[in-house]
């Protein structure tokens, strides 16, 4: 009897601390600055770190995660340079032509054509003239990969929109291209 009247006690306590939540009002906090962090404006002062600033500068010689540098530079002898790269970085199985073929197509075919003869829909418009065949140049992988990477005479540097494994098998299905013509 003893234990029933303590469950029923422990019952009645236990439901009257349940109803007494009012959503009307909010409940309370421990420790609320674990909630609610205080936000900084991006650039300006604080004292968060040493100089004042609340975003820091990168380490030198840091690279964001994934990234490969490329080393040779926006240069005429860089792109000299990079005719004797014959070899792409890719492994002959990760070489994908249906990939390859509809990066080409969306980012080069406007102006090259679709078979690399130089004869796009832009230069058919007259938009751009001099746009040279792949049967014209002496090219390589490298030399390739350099000229979408930083962009050549009138062609702007397609780096923003393909990442460097697609790069290279733009440079792939390039010289693909090339042995066609």
């Amino acid at each position: 009897m003893k234990s029933l009247l303590k469950s029923v006690a422990l019952l009645i306590i236990t439901v009257s601390l349940v109803s007494c939540k009012n959503d009307l009002k909010p409940n309370y906090q421990y420790m609320p600055n674990m909630y609610e962090s205080v936000a900084y404006e991006t650039y300006s002062e604080s004292n968060a770190f040493k100089g004042g600033r609340v975003s820091q500068v990168p380490p030198a010689g840091t690279i964001k995660r994934g990234f490969t540098p490329y080393d040779l530079p926006n240069t005429t002898e860089g792109y000299n340079a990079s005719k004797l790269i014959t070899t792409s970085p890719l492994d002959s199985t990760a070489v994908d032509m249906k990939k390859a073929e509809e990066l080409f197509t969306i980012y080069c075919a406007i102006c090259h054509g679709s078979a690399g003869d130089g004869k796009g829909k832009l230069v058919q418009q007259e938009k751009f003239l001099g746009v040279p065949s792949y049967k014209d140049r002496p090219v390589t992988k490298g030399s390739i990969f350099h000229v979408v990477t930083y962009g050549l005479n009138s062609m702007g540097s397609h780096a923003n929109q393909l990442s460097a494994n697609e790069r290279w098998l733009v440079a792939e299905y390039v010289l693909k291209l090339k042995s066609e013509l």
